[in-house]
């Protein structure tokens, strides 16, 4: 029960209510109280950064917490002082339509974003300078960009149905773009110790590659009746987890691809986001029912939540 509250992090004021919610069950009245907590709680924590002239597509802290960057319709890059909300420099220019996704390298040196343009470009976060020239490749919008977790691979999620891996040192492409899925790739997500890519895509299936080689590395895990919006690895890399238009989770054995937990129901509409705990003990999960719910990992059951904080 700690590490839950401790993974709560800044929910902490709601200890007593979330504890009674996992052994007792709450009632209305402590429901709403908690409800209240937690939007209190995250009112005080917000901080208005104003400055983009688009809608902002993407935002990402680098990994000591220290800046924030976004990424914006307007076709920039703005990157903040994360305590005071203060812009560090000019913006960041280069991409010729909508920034859809920004991520900080492992050592926070580096910035990859991506674009509708086609393109994935590398920043000096330093320096705000771009590195190199344009990763090109996709043939539609790029949707998504992450580092692997030693930094030297990334990986981008595009609009052509392809995911492709980038040296993130020469900018250069590795293997040919992977196209083993028969619809678009929703999500992906690497492996701990970066030998792996598990994708998830409108084919209502999950497909591991080779982050080395960009190859597919054994058959599909089957099992979910929709798309899968969101994968993510369990901290020891043994598990996957993912969530689905068809309201539920699943977790996966990584070797055996099969599901050795679920599916967990309990949201009414697309799971839209799912990750580990750092532990690895709990799930986290986002729906477009508007809750969010965390669940044992082992046994699936329902830890804590849901929380209706948000009306979508």
């Amino acid at each position: 029960m700690s590490e839950v509250l401790a993974w709560l992090g800044p929910y902490n004021s709601a200890q007593g209510l979330v504890a009674k919610l996992v052994h007792e069950g709450l009632s209305d009245a402590d429901r709403q109280v908690l409800d209240q907590l937690l939007f209190k709680t995250a009112t005080a924590l917000q901080r208005t950064m104003q400055g983009h002239t688009g809608d902002v597509n993407s935002v990402s802290f680098s990994p000591d917490g220290s800046q924030l960057a976004s990424g914006s319709r307007d076709n920039t890059i703005r990157l903040w002082n994360a305590d005071t909300g203060k812009e560090i420099r000019e913006p960041l220019r280069g991409h010729t339509d909508w920034v859809n996704s920004v991520s900080f390298s492992p050592d926070g040196k580096c910035l990859a974003s991506a674009s509708d343009d086609m393109t994935v470009r590398l920043w000096d976060v330093q320096t705000g300078q771009q590195i190199g020239q344009p990763l090109e490749g996709h043939t539609d919008w790029v949707y998504s960009v992450a580092f692997s977790p030693d930094g030297i691979r990334i990986v981008s999620r595009s609009r052509d149905g392809t995911l492709r891996l980038w040296d993130a040192h020469t900018g250069q492409a590795i293997g040919e773009s992977f196209r083993g899925h028969s619809n678009w790739v929703n999500s992906a997500a690497f492996s701990p110790d970066g030998k792996h890519i598990a994708s998830g895509s409108s084919d209502d299936t999950i497909r591991l590659l080779d982050a080395e080689t960009g190859q597919p590395v054994g058959d599909p895990l089957q099992g979910h009746d929709g798309w899968v919006w969101s994968v993510a690895y369990s901290p020891d890399g043994a598990r996957i987890v993912s969530g689905s238009v068809d309201n539920t989770i699943r977790i996966w054995n990584a070797q055996t691809r099969q599901t050795v937990v679920g599916p967990l129901q309990g949201h009414k509409k697309d799971v839209n986001s799912v990750a580990f705990s750092p532990d690895g003990k709990y799930i986290v999960s986002g729906s477009e029912d508007g809750t969010m719910r965390i669940w044992d990992a082992q046994t699936g059951q329902t830890v804590a939540g849901p929380w209706e904080a948000h009306s979508g």
